[in-house]
């Protein structure tokens, strides 16, 4: 017993972690499939070219501080017929280059540009962005857990025409950008 029972403990531990890994990767593809869903839903009803959420994380460390690096990364795009995915160039990508833009996102919860050719709006620094991947009108919402934290950005994009949205559904996609605040949140 003193040679069998070890090696069945340790069997039984690694069958247990095995379990936990599969769940958490089945909590995960499930958080994934509802997002995805949710996002294909959204580009349909507003029939917008690029939909996608960034979210923020931890990029490593600054040498010799030992602080945090916050970068973000595009984790979800849903793109139209003829729109060009832009996701992986928005990887690991540090906040600091786009100051401006989260901070007005942090501050206000919305950046609308429905016409990045109007120079009288406020484009927060993303108008070169805008220019090189053919975005003509562009709308971001901060993504907000219900405590208030501040953990990504969701984007409506038109690639094809400049558009309008209404009132009622830039209200509308503040509230989805907080079910979807809710839905990140989880595993």
């Amino acid at each position: 017993t003193a040679i069998v029972g070890p090696i069945v403990v340790g069997i039984v531990n690694k069958r247990v972690e095995i379990k936990h890994k599969e769940k958490a990767l089945k909590d995960s593809l499930q958080k994934n499939t509802l997002v995805n869903t949710k996002l294909e839903e959204i580009k349909d009803n507003l029939k917008a070219d690029r939909i996608w959420v960034m979210q923020f994380h931890n990029g490593g460390t600054f040498y010799p501080t030992g602080k945090s690096i916050q970068k973000f990364s595009m984790f979800y795009e849903l793109v139209s017929q003829d729109t060009t995915s832009v996701q992986s160039q928005f990887q690991n990508i540090p906040v600091s280059l786009f100051s401006k833009s989260i901070n007005h996102l942090l501050e206000e919860d919305t950046i609308i540009v429905p016409d990045f050719r109007d120079e009288k709006i406020a484009t927060y620094g993303l108008k070169h962005v805008a220019d090189e991947n053919g975005c003509k009108s562009a709308y971001l919402f901060a993504i907000k857990t219900i405590e208030g934290k501040f953990v990504g950005t969701l984007g409506i994009e038109y690639t094809h025409k400049r558009i309008n949205l209404s009132q009622d559904e830039i209200n509308h996609l503040l509230i989805e950008a907080t079910m979807l605040g809710g839905e990140l949140m989880k595993a």
